[in-house]
């Protein structure tokens, strides 16, 4: 019997999706719940799995096509998958003998996709020496050509198209700069208090909770804790009027090889270090290997985002709409600061806060800031709720 593949229901935020990466071919055998295609939308790539076991008899979309909810990309021919059995052919004295070829390249020419198998051939290379940085180490066409570019004197070039989620991104940023009134304001906070208690309790917080003890959970209780004290910093504007929300939905930016992902801290307000700790650890992962979920990534009230990861000293980050204000984390440096008429060494950090200045005054945002501020210099302020 014929089973038809369709697009799932794409949820309402999102209009279409694109055939990212079929796994199988026409004539290939599946199985039930094994993963057929890839669809990569605005936000997160949609794995499309087999509702049953058989063979693929068509697909109706290829590579690079735009599909929305309920189309038909494929028809599956229901039955039981045979293995197959190897088939001893005989000798021919006549054919040339194949060359031997090591099992190790074999299994590598396997994992070529099909663009890259056709510049491999091309191009005379040797597969075995290629890195692949696809799924399962999958070769991509990208690898074959960086492979390539990595000889002396290459003047290669190539033109790819932005995936789906890059160019949500890009339109989003636009989006951004084109409508809100974006300013930035910094400020600088001596971490030497937070840089010891972590050293203290080390140890302590990994046996008990199972998780080091970062610096992001300390910047996300100490931005609910502003955000408390400045509630227009956590509203949106919606046309002429300033939602307020009443609850804290903290975005927290990964970067991942497909692009900037910002998984939210649902009611973070209520959370714990060590629950805030957890849930960045799991939400970083499943959106790096790709199974992070669309509900992980929608809403949030107030972004986090920390470039000193990579090194950043100091940066303006570009608002997340609809939200009204971003927190830059930068990296920490050892620099000479005044404490009791004393020159000393400290680890100090730059912070920045973006906002939209139609609905956040600058007195706002400025003592939003002191407000981390002076919770991560002294701690226990927020435990007392100071």
């Amino acid at each position: 019997m014929s089973i038809e593949v369709k697009v799932p229901v794409l949820p309402e935020s999102i209009a279409d999706a694109i055939v990212a990466t079929w796994h199988k071919q026409i004539g290939d055998s599946v199985y039930r719940d094994e993963n057929l295609v890839d669809l990569e939308t605005d936000k997160v790539v949609l794995e499309v799995p087999s509702p049953v076991d058989g063979v693929i008899k068509e697909i109706l979309e290829a590579d690079g096509a735009t599909v929305v909810s309920g189309q038909l990309m494929a028809v599956i021919e229901e039955g039981e998958v045979a293995e197959p059995e190897p088939v001893a052919e005989k000798a021919d004295e006549t054919k040339p003998a194949e060359p031997n070829i090591p099992p190790a390249a074999v299994s590598k020419d396997s994992k070529l996709a099909p663009a890259a198998k056709r510049i491999v051939s091309e191009e005379n290379l040797d597969p075995q020496q290629i890195a692949g940085t696809g799924r399962g180490q999958r070769v991509t066409k990208g690898d074959v050509i960086a492979h390539l570019s990595s000889g002396a004197g290459s003047r290669l070039e190539e033109r790819v198209r932005m995936t789906r989620l890059r160019s949500k991104i890009a339109e989003r940023m636009k989006e951004a700069q084109n409508t809100a009134a974006i300013l930035t304001s910094f400020n600088e906070v001596n971490l030497q208090a937070v840089m010891d208690l972590r050293k203290k309790y080390k140890q302590q917080f990994i046996d008990t909770h199972g998780i080091k003890l970062g610096l992001m959970s300390f910047f996300v209780k100490a931005s609910c804790e502003a955000l408390k004290k400045f509630p227009v910093v956590n509203a949106a504007l919606d046309g002429d009027e300033i939602v307020y929300h009443n609850f804290m939905d903290i975005g927290i930016a990964v970067s991942t090889e497909r692009g900037l992902m910002v998984p939210i801290l649902r009611n973070a307000e209520t959370m714990s270090l060590a629950e805030i700790e957890i849930m960045i650890a799991e939400y970083a992962g499943r959106a790096r290997d790709g199974s992070i979920g669309l509900e992980d990534i929608q809403g949030g009230t107030f972004t986090i985002t920390n470039g000193g990861v990579f090194g950043s000293l100091v940066s303006t980050p570009l608002l997340n709409p609809p939200q009204s204000a971003i927190l830059g984390m930068h990296t920490i440096k050892e620099r000479p600061v005044v404490e009791n008429g004393q020159i000393i060494a400290a680890p100090m950090m730059f912070t920045a806060l973006s906002y939209d200045h139609r609905i956040i005054d600058g007195k706002d945002a400025v003592q939003f800031l002191v407000a981390i501020k002076d919770a991560l210099e002294d701690p226990s302020r927020m435990l007392l709720g100071l």
